[in-house]
């Protein structure tokens, strides 16, 4: 069987690790090359390291997602090593446990430019590239955290719920070029970002998902697949909700 994504080029924010490298692994496997934008320079290697050690196709490129220069120059890497730009994931996103009192302008602004504005900044730059290909696929990473509300991550749920809607606006407005646009809405999940939620607080999120566990990365991954691959040719402007069944509640 072809490989699902077989002959394309990705670009990956924040696929050093945890959602980000296990899709970056998966798109790998099934065929594509895959350009790993982290602001890490450590983890960015170390992921390409492991990822050439198992015969993929991959490449780093530092990449601070706040930055508009940062962005052209992950683009550039991806056509000049692999010569073209299919698919672009905005996954690189950051979480801080603060209400709407104890919130601080900095990390206010800080999560907004680093989830939000990160997010606009990478289909800014990579839409040209796919324009010149005939179109692509684009897949922004939300969360639950911007459908539903819940205390305590007042910035963060800004920033997720505005995600979504980035989407849908850049979903129309570049249908007729052939470039797609969806949002993956994932729940709780096994990553670093998730652990950082208080214990107790974590026990409870996950005692109320009615599959009872947190996702696995590859949980997430896959779905992200799907939507990056020709299988979802149909698919623009929509969200692909996995969340284990939290938000059927």
């Amino acid at each position: 069987m072809r490989p699902r994504l077989a002959g394309k080029v990705a670009v990956i924010s924040g696929g050093g690790r945890g959602l980000g490298l296990a899709t970056a692994r998966l798109f790998a496997r099934e065929g594509a090359s895959v350009v790993i934008g982290q602001r890490d320079r450590v983890e960015g290697e170390q992921a390409v390291t492991s990822m050439h050690a198992d015969g993929e196709r991959a490449c780093f490129s530092a990449l601070d997602v706040t930055q508009e220069d940062s962005w052209q120059q992950v683009i550039h890497t991806a056509l000049e090593t692999f010569g073209r730009l299919d698919i672009l994931v905005n996954n690189a996103g950051v979480l801080q446990m603060e209400g709407v009192e104890d919130l601080t302008q900095d990390v206010w602004d800080h999560t907004i430019a680093v989830n939000q504005t990160g997010t606009w900044l990478g289909m800014k730059a990579a839409i040209p590239a796919m324009r010149k290909t005939g179109g692509g696929s684009i897949v922004n990473v939300a969360s639950i955290a911007g459908l539903i509300g819940h205390g305590q991550v007042f910035a963060y749920q800004a920033s997720k719920g505005a995600v979504v809607i980035m989407s849908k606006s850049a979903a129309i407005e570049y249908a007729r070029e052939g470039i797609r646009v969806n949002t993956v809405i994932p729940g709780p999940a096994d990553t670093a970002m998730f652990s950082q939620v208080e214990q107790a607080l974590a026990q409870q999120v996950k005692n109320q998902i009615p599959l009872g566990r947190i996702a696995r990365p590859e949980d997430v991954a896959y779905g992200v697949l799907y939507l990056a691959s020709d299988e979802a040719a149909y698919v623009t402007g929509t969200e692909l909700v996995i969340d284990g069944g939290f938000t059927a509640q």
